[in-house]
């Protein structure tokens, strides 16, 4: 199971006149990065958010947008009376102090800040446990969606190393090929610098011994195949959070990978070389949007 991360969840519920609807989007992230968008009268809420979002949702960037609207078209505001005085009063003497015309000084006040301000009084144990299902619900279908995009990323990774494993065997008889002509490029490069009489043919023999085995990639291949095999069965495993190992994983696939390049000395080897990085290189954008 690989969860995808990147992903979106909503919902709608209705409490008595109002509209509760909960947002939740993740992005990519290395750790876990909470941004909640709460109305004024759920404030003291976003601790006990924050909370439940750290254990339902695996890492990521998350956001959660909620919001709270009348059904009959406005929010609930009250009017801070105390305070409309005390600035009605103010710029009502300021304005007679410097003679100046009083205009609509009623409309000018019910603007300033705090003035008016949406009714914030302490809510119900029954709405808040709409919220509460609401945001339920918009995490499950975030989790859901997370779920069957890492479904179709499992896909295509379970794919690509498939095709690691085949490059690897097409490469076995072009391995075999190699030797012989090693050995021929040895023996006409001594032919062109000493004279054949000169040459030790023990010493040959076991120069080209010692060379080819310097150039055995057999250790490689099976290292190689062995964190193929590894990396599979911990793409099929129960664990939820498995990007990070994939991703160790991954870069040892790459350290034997260009060591079988380095040592290949076969451009037909060299060829499934590049298409192997190439799978790598794929894979590694797979899992850097995987949890």
């Amino acid at each position: 199971m690989l969860l995808s991360m990147t992903g979106y969840g909503g919902d709608t519920q209705t409490y008595m006149d109002k509209t509760i609807t909960v947002e939740v989007r993740s992005l990519n992230s290395k750790m876990t990065d909470l941004r909640i968008k709460l109305p004024t009268i759920y404030k003291d809420k976003e601790f006990e958010l924050r909370k439940y979002l750290k254990e339902k949702v695996h890492r990521g960037k998350i956001e959660m947008s909620i919001s709270s609207t009348s059904t009959l078209g406005d929010d609930v505001y009250k009017l801070n009376s105390v305070l409309f005085k005390s600035f009605y009063q103010e710029i009502q003497n300021l304005t007679n102090e410097v003679g100046g015309a009083t205009g609509d000084i009623t409309s000018a006040v019910l603007k300033l800040p705090n003035v008016v301000t949406l009714d914030d009084s302490a809510i119900s144990d029954e709405e808040w446990n709409i919220v509460l299902t609401t945001i339920g619900n918009a995490t499950k279908n975030l989790n859901q969606f997370r779920l069957d995009e890492g479904k179709t990323i499992e896909d295509d990774l379970t794919g690509r190393i498939t095709a690691i494993l085949q490059h690897l065997k097409d490469l076995v008889p072009f391995e075999k090929k190699r030797l012989p002509v090693i050995r021929e490029r040895m023996q006409r490069n001594l032919k062109e610098f000493m004279a054949k009489e000169n040459v030790d043919k023990n010493r040959f023999e076991q120069e080209v011994l010692h060379y080819i085995e310097k150039i055995d990639i057999n250790e490689e291949k099976i290292r190689l195949e062995q964190h193929c095999k590894y990396f599979l069965e911990e793409l099929t495993s129960d664990e939820i959070q498995k990007g990070r190992k994939l991703n160790f994983i991954s870069q040892e696939m790459g350290r034997e990978i260009n060591t079988l390049g380095s040592k290949a000395y076969s451009s037909e080897i060299q060829k499934f070389v590049v298409k192997m990085k190439d799978e790598l290189e794929k894979i590694k954008e797979q899992i850097a949007n995987s949890v």
